[in-house]
């Protein structure tokens, strides 16, 4: 249920507690006698609408209009004078006043009055209402202690009002460029429509454009015969987030630009003029300024997609988020695989701090992951991260055999080496070959084409 809270401000008490009585049940209602307290207690915290009479002692009617107008922009303000002064009434709408009461005051005007004002704080609170689900429902989690990220998050808090200006987030492999992106989407105002994710990088240069902008029927050999939406029209009113945007090809990037400057593009194939209205928010590991330089980025579409950038620092350069991210990580991977794991131990703590995070918050979740899948104690230990104590991955010592005159069968030996360490993970994973493949640091369907080939084999 949304609530109200209004400010009445007049130095007559009778219509202090009139107004008062007449409204508590509905509002929260706050009264004072002078200007001056009513601002000192807008200090901790501002109402939704003032009942502010023009003739007041000290500070006047006038002169507090303009003072609260500082403070806020939002906040409703309805004038009381005790006579239709033309010029004074006509200064406080100038000045941005709502509406205006006459003394005496009648309740059942003033009651409507004050309905027909509240109606657009109504629609602006269930907005902030509906965002503030959103962001619970759809917001990944962002561990963060340090002040560089809370700096980035103050950042693209503010920058995130905008519905339409492009975002260029620039950082490493691994430090959460895409979640970065989700926060600015679900901060926004365009929080309620679509949140896309293209990975620029995995998509081949020769099908980047028809992806992006669609296509018409018979664009081009082995096309739709309806044609195709592009992920720019599929997130139309919400926000396109392009993942590695500098693996774009150079025909992309001028049709992205073109998109960027006006709004509007063709299918390929086609002949009738889009227009959409979405967020660009791009994101790269690359130095595009050096592309620039040579030719392999354009210029002018850089300073297009980089009208706000946000820099994300490394884990590196923020070691006090290594803990908490570890921990967080822990009792993810602890509830995913049934482990009674909740701790990590001061010796692996150690290893964690000193280990040089070259994958940033990935590498991190992975080595977590790894962890507690193959931990049996009640705390991690660096045995189970693959870390010394140092920080430094474990090392064996490796002895390697001399190749006898009569030589050896290297790919026999090659199939042993994979089926070993195959048949190990699977053991550790308890026959799961998706956690299988992750502790060999391959994808799921490598694994399986190694183990059905080593299976041939036999």
């Amino acid at each position: 249920m949304i609530t109200y809270t209004i400010f009445v401000i007049d130095d007559e008490l009778t219509i202090r507690e009139g107004i008062s009585m007449a409204l508590d049940r509905t509002y929260q209602i706050e009264t004072f006698a002078t200007a001056e307290e009513a601002l000192q207690a807008m200090e901790q915290g501002l109402p939704d609408l003032i009942l502010l009479d023009i003739g007041l002692p000290g500070m006047n009617g006038i002169e507090a209009l303009g003072r609260i107008r500082e403070l806020s922009k939002d906040i409703l303000v309805i004038m009381i004078t005790a006579y239709e002064d033309t010029k004074t009434v006509i200064k406080a709408m100038k000045l941005g006043a709502y509406d205006y009461v006459v003394k005496p005051i009648i309740m059942d005007g003033l009651e409507v009055t004050i309905e027909n004002a509240l109606e657009t704080v109504r629609l602006r609170k269930e907005v902030q209402i509906l965002q503030q689900h959103y962001l619970q429902e759809n917001m990944p989690c962002f561990i963060a202690e340090s002040d560089s990220i809370q700096d980035v998050m103050e950042f693209i808090s503010m920058v995130a009002k905008s519905p339409d200006t492009p975002v260029l987030i620039l950082g490493e492999t691994g430090t959460g460029k895409e979640l970065i992106a989700s926060a600015i989407h679900y901060r926004s105002p365009n929080f309620k429509g679509p949140f896309i994710t293209v990975n620029c990088a995995t998509i081949p240069k020769d099908l980047i454009e028809s992806e992006l902008f669609g296509y018409e029927k018979g664009a081009f050999s082995g096309a739709s015969l309806s044609g195709k939406k592009g992920l720019i029209e599929d997130s139309c009113g919400g926000t396109l987030f392009l993942d590695e945007v500098g693996d774009l090809s150079m025909e992309a990037q001028a049709k992205l630009l073109r998109f960027l400057q006006d709004g509007e593009f063709y299918r390929l194939g086609g002949t009738k003029k889009m227009h959409i209205r979405t967020r660009i928010v791009s994101a790269t590991n690359k130095d595009l300024q050096e592309m620039v330089k040579n030719g392999k980025f354009r210029k002018d579409l850089y300073f297009r997609l980089g009208v706000i950038k946000v820099h994300v620092p490394s884990l590196n350069d923020r070691k006090e988020d290594i803990l908490p991210l570890a921990q967080h990580f822990l009792l993810i991977y602890a509830d995913k695989f049934s482990k009674n794991m909740q701790s990590i131990s001061h010796e692996a703590w150690q290893a964690l701090l000193q280990h040089e995070w070259t994958g940033n918050v990935r590498e991190l979740k992975n080595l977590i992951e790894r962890g507690v899948l193959i931990g049996k104690g009640p705390a991690l230990v660096p045995e189970d991260l693959g870390l010394q104590q140092d920080g430094s991955p474990e090392t064996s010592e490796k002895s390697y055999s001399t190749i006898p005159r009569e030589g050896i069968d290297l790919p026999a030996l090659e199939r042993n080496f994979q089926r070993h360490y195959i048949e190990e993970a699977l053991r550790i994973a308890h026959g799961n070959e998706s956690m299988a493949a992750r502790l060999l640091n391959i994808n799921h369907h490598t694994f399986r084409y190694r183990r059905k080939r080593l299976e041939d084999k036999d």
